[in-house]
This record gives C-alpha cells, structure tokens and sequence, in this order.
C-alpha cells in the first residue's frame, strides 16, 4: 500500500472559512439589531464555535435564540424575500461572506499556509491532488484564482457534482474515482467533524488538521488515532512523511 494521491478540503482546510463564516454571521446579526445600538460581534464569533459542524438552518436559528432575535428576524423577511425565520439570518449574512470571499486581501489573510505548504508537498513526492469541497463550483473557481491555484488540482468536486453532502463520502468517492487510485492509497486532509468519518468510511486514510473552530470537536469525537490528528501546523507535513512510512511511499 503506498500513498499515491492526496484529497484536500476547501473550507477550514486551506482557508479559514469558517472563521469567515462566523464574521458574517456576527456582521448581519449586527444589521439585524441596527439603529438599536452597536454589537459586541466577538460574541457572536464565540457562539458560532459550538455550531460550526450544523447546517446553515441549525445555526441561523440557534444563533436568533441565543440572542433573543426572533422578533427581528421576521419583521425582515419580506424585505429579505424569505419565507422562513431562520433565511432571514442566512440571507442577510451572504452578502457579507460573498463580500469576504470576493476581497484578495481578506482571502490572503485567512489562508492555512501550512495546507497549502503540503499541497506543494505532495506535488513534489509525485502524488495526483484533488479537492473535494461543498462549496458551489463558481466560489471555489473565484478562490482557487484568487490563491493562485488555477490548474494545481488535477480533480476538484464541487456541491454541483454530488447529490448528498457531508458526512456522506460521495464527493470522496468521486474525486478518488477521478484521481484513478484506490481509496487505500489515498490520504484526504480534513478539517471538520464531518469530513473525517466520510473519509474513514470510503476506505481511506485521513489525516485532521484542526483549527479553532473544529479543535474541541475533532478530539472530543475519537474517530480519528491521535497520531493522525494535527494541532500544530508545523508538524503537518512530518505527520504526512510518517504516515507516507507507514504505508510505503509511492
């Protein structure tokens, strides 16, 4: 069994989007409460920690309650062209996120350096490179050009591509069929409490580089050996050389 390919994430693995996401959930709770009075976001940044693997719904909503905006929230929604309470905190936090995402300086700001050292890495030690990501294919040509990573990957999936997301291993699936491997002799980078089981249970390894956001998560589930889960970015690419050992390096 050797390593010959490696699949990386987008969100949270070579950008910090979910940091991203928590601002712009902080910036429209803050427009929800306007001309009421200015909003300690960093409130909203630290709530966001104990929601970051839910979806858009679980989170709007959890964030509304926790913060007593219900009553705000629907007084929006027609003005938001929603239907439901919990749209009117996802609708009015996009601009803000697309706003973020479209901002090279931002993007630069917010990138893992260390995911992006071992992209570089494992083109060096002649592995194929996917990117498996539910972000919508035009976000993560606009990022991928952005970073200066236009034609790096030799595959990427997007959320167009497959039809259930996370924690289902299609989208691995999908990217290891295109990269032409067997799923033993693939090794995806995660980040996300969800994408870690999804690997594991398409027969792959994994290695989980943690952040802020998804630290507590990642070590609280034990679905991962300690030795394959990274909390120090400078360590990252001597846990890939190890785990390259292991296996045989291709």
């Amino acid at each position: 069994m050797t390593i010959q390919a490696m699949i990386f994430d987008m969100d949270g693995t070579l950008v910090s989007t979910e940091y991203l996401k928590a601002c712009s959930y902080a910036r429209a709770i803050n427009e929800l409460l306007l001309p009421q009075g200015d909003f300690d976001e960093s409130e909203v940044i630290e709530a966001y920690k104990d929601l970051v693997c839910l979806s858009r719904q679980e989170v709007s909503l959890a964030l509304l309650r926790r913060f007593k905006l219900e009553g705000l929230a629907q007084a929006r929604m027609p003005e938001l062209g929603v239907s439901t309470l919990w749209e009117s905190l996802a609708q009015a936090r996009l601009k803000y996120y697309y706003q973020m995402l479209a901002d090279p300086q931002v993007l630069f700001s917010h990138t893992w350096p260390h995911n992006l050292a071992l992209l570089a890495f494992a083109r060096q030690a002649g592995c194929r490179v996917g990117l498996a990501t539910m972000s919508v294919r035009l976000q993560v040509v606009q990022i991928l050009a952005i970073l200066e990573l236009t034609g790096v990957f030799d595959v990427i999936a997007s959320r167009e591509d497959v039809e259930k997301p996370q924690p289902d291993l299609e989208i691995y699936l999908l990217v290891n069929k295109k990269l032409e491997t067997a799923p033993e002799n693939c090794l995806v980078i995660e980040d996300s409490i969800s994408g870690v089981p999804a690997t594991l249970a398409a027969r792959m390894l994994c290695i989980a580089v943690t952040t802020p956001m998804t630290h507590s998560f990642i070590h609280a589930g034990k679905i991962l050996d300690e030795r394959w889960i990274v909390d120090d970015p400078a360590q990252l690419i001597g846990v890939v050389q190890q785990m390259m050992d292991e296996a045989g390096r291709p």
